[in-house]
């Protein structure tokens, strides 16, 4: 974020206790989200549009989409302390040990100035084995924020990428009030669970995260764990999100779910894009393939969980396909395809670009930082995939360059 310039913030409202000031938690100091829900305790920001969640299948992304990745809350204040008051849902797996509570960052003129988790919440906990879910209600908990410097100066509060997180209230002890956009370019993206966040360190060291901040844009992070499937209702989300820059990240969750053969694949991508370029004709966009993956380069899915290690913290991943079947997609075919439909279609869309997912994370890479569960990336990773796709797609020469022409 820019640095902090000399204006205050209006005054606020008192809040019940003397010297704190609240801050009504509305889109103005949201940043990432393309919707707001009111709910029973307070707001839950979206990454899908009201009317898009209605044609979500499943379960998977119905809980991916309201986990908060990219969205943060951004306000500018004198104040030295914060408080935070949240309902977030927690995820846990039948048989193995509680998940670490996701964390949120504190970032101050663009800067980490703290960490926190929240207590209480709501516990989601799925069954592997069968894939059902329960959950069991929890309470509202409460970050603290302190001896922070007094000076007006702009924070960002993001959020877990990995909790579904209800917004109660919002405190500083001094006035605080929402910012005018930054002025920065708006990179619109979209991916699997690598780009949710998945085995990320905290919120704001996510590889596109990280990538928007190292290319000076700002990100609206439509990763969703499990489910980027070419869903034809998440590209009229984008078709219809302002955005100067746009990515689209293909390919794995297509493998490792199974979900469509060769013949059908081609004609999903193109109906995709085209849905994309009907709201942003010209915009530069780059198609992405997936990252190596050595369990599905040539083998199909669907993926299975390996639950042999489960019990003491570890989850893996298997490739169960038949690598004889042809029709059956695997990574190197998806590549292949992508390449080709890109060359194919920038003849006439000189904005559409390609990346081959091995420039961001490839052999070599996997041989020095192997992945953890045989699908996801570690949080040195996402910081390795973040500072490529910086340098190899904001930096100048890049398909999405974000600095004014």
């Amino acid at each position: 974020m820019d640095a902090a310039i000399d204006e205050e913030p209006e005054r606020g409202d008192r809040d019940e206790r003397n010297g704190w000031f609240s801050t009504p938690i509305t889109a103005e100091v949201l940043r990432g989200a393309l919707d707001v829900e009111r709910t029973a305790h307070g707001v839950l920001p979206h990454r899908l549009p009201a009317w898009a969640r209605k044609q979500i299948p499943d379960d998977q992304l119905t809980m991916a989409e309201v986990q908060p990745s990219g969205i943060r809350l951004v306000f500018r204040t004198r104040a030295t302390a914060i408080e935070l008051d949240v309902l977030p849902t927690k995820m846990a797996y039948k048989g193995a040990p509680p998940r670490p509570d996701g964390i949120y960052d504190l970032l101050v003129d663009g800067r980490l100035a703290g960490q926190a988790s929240a207590t209480g919440g709501n516990v989601r906990t799925m069954d592997m084995a069968t894939g059902s879910a329960v959950t069991e209600p929890g309470s509202v908990g409460t970050l603290e924020f302190s001896e922070l410097s007094p000076g007006l100066k702009d924070v960002e509060i993001w959020l877990p990428y990995n909790e579904m997180t209800d917004l109660v209230a919002l405190r500083t002890n001094a006035p605080a009030a929402a910012i005018a956009a930054s002025g920065r370019k708006v990179w619109l993206h979209h991916g699997s669970s690598i780009s949710h966040g998945s085995n990320a360190a905290s919120p704001s060291t996510t590889w596109p995260a990280l990538a928007a901040s190292l290319g000076g844009v700002d990100v609206i992070n439509l990763g969703f764990g499990g489910s980027a499937l070419l869903d034809p209702f998440v590209a009229r989300a984008m078709r219809d999100t302002p955005a100067d820059l746009i990515s689209v990240k293909i390919g794995i969750n297509l493998v490792n779910t199974d979900l469509m053969r060769l013949r059908a694949f081609a004609p999903a991508v193109h109906g995709f894009l085209d849905t994309i370029r009907d709201g942003h004709p010209t915009t530069p966009l780059l198609v992405v393939s997936p990252l190596l993956c050595p369990i599905h380069e040539n083998t199909p899915g669907p993926a299975a969980p390996d639950l042999s290690n489960l019990r003491v913290g570890r989850l893996s991943f298997l490739a169960t396909g038949d690598p004889t079947d042809h029709t059956r997609l695997t990574l190197n075919v998806i590549r292949d395809e992508l390449s080709r439909i890109v060359a194919e279609r920038a003849s006439d869309d000189p904005n559409l670009h390609y990346l081959d997912g091995r420039d961001l994370y490839g052999e070599a890479d996997f041989a020095e930082l192997p992945l953890p569960d045989e699908l996801h990336p570690d949080a040195v990773t996402h910081r390795r995939i973040g500072e490529r796709f910086a340098q190899r797609v904001f930096a100048e020469g890049g398909p999405l360059v974000a600095a004014d022409a």
